[in-house]
């Protein structure tokens, strides 16, 4: 891996493809981003497989990497997305799905509140879901706007029937402690939903109550899949999901608050 480049934010977007389409969409919702001066992004898509099916619609954008995998059986998007972060050399990562838009703004916003507060690993925004007529709709639940304390989003997830109160699509993290956690999980769905969690145990968070992603709702997305909800499946995936996040507490380990997203930091850690 390259050196970090302290003054970037890497997109990552795993695809696969029937969601290749929405691509050129994604883009646009990048490029209409604004970041502080200095500060750029790139975008790395790794496609969940070998085929002929993405390449074409990948955006002609120099800030844009595409790399190819193993197929889905072998992988997933937990999968993609961790092997995109041999790319990933800035000092912060953030998740947008293939078939997601991101809202104007909503980089700038998530990247002011990390670099203001060392004690923040990572960041949420409010979503709406984008349906197929174009119009979108919200829902109830979200916490209020600020910082979202260590330990918070397991106990809400776990009294709210495995609903997360804030959505692992619209994440930003530092780059250190998301390696450190081991990126995605090794699941063949909710990988995104047991990072979450696992951040959070190790670390404050933030949510931002301003619309920072359009969730798009379609026929062909994966979390529409039968297989998705299958209980004995969701049961296991849940409970590998819950007891990474309790290892990880109990254990003690958080995020050194002198961190710069290098992996230094000011000084030792102590355990809390």
């Amino acid at each position: 891996m390259s050196a970090v480049v302290n003054r970037r934010v890497i997109v990552v977007t795993a695809v696969h493809g029937p969601s290749a389409p929405f691509l050129p969409e994604a883009h646009a919702s990048l490029c209409a981003q604004e970041l502080p001066a200095g500060w750029e992004w790139r975008w790395v898509i790794q496609e969940d497989g070998r085929t002929e099916d993405v390449r074409p619609y990948v955006p002609d954008d120099p800030r844009v990497v595409f790399r190819q995998g193993r197929h889905g059986r072998q992988g997933g998007p937990g999968v993609a997305r961790t092997m995109a972060l041999a790319h990933a050399d800035g000092a912060y990562v953030k998740v947008l799905d293939a078939d997601d838009r991101l809202t104007p703004g909503a980089l700038a916003r998530d990247l002011a509140v990390l670099e203001a507060d060392p004690s923040i690993g990572w960041a949420t925004s409010r979503v709406l879901d984008l349906l197929p007529d174009g119009s979108t709709a919200g829902f109830p639940g979200d916490p209020a706007h600020g910082p979202i304390e260590r330990g918070a989003v397991l106990d809400f997830w776990k009294a709210n029937g495995f609903r997360a109160q804030v959505h692992p699509a619209t994440l930003l993290v530092r780059r250190d402690l998301l390696l450190a956690l081991g990126g995605w999980m090794a699941l063949p769905a909710s990988e995104d939903t047991g990072l979450l969690l696992a951040l959070g145990g190790v670390s404050r968070g933030w949510f931002s109550a301003e619309v920072g992603l359009l969730y798009r709702k379609w026929e062909g997305q994966e979390t529409g899949q039968a297989a998705h909800v299958d209980p004995a499946e969701r049961d296991a995936r849940m409970a590998v999901v819950e007891a990474r996040a309790r290892a990880l507490t109990a254990f003690g380990w958080s995020l050194p608050e002198g961190s710069d997203g290098t992996g230094r930091s000011d000084g030792p850690h102590e355990r809390p």
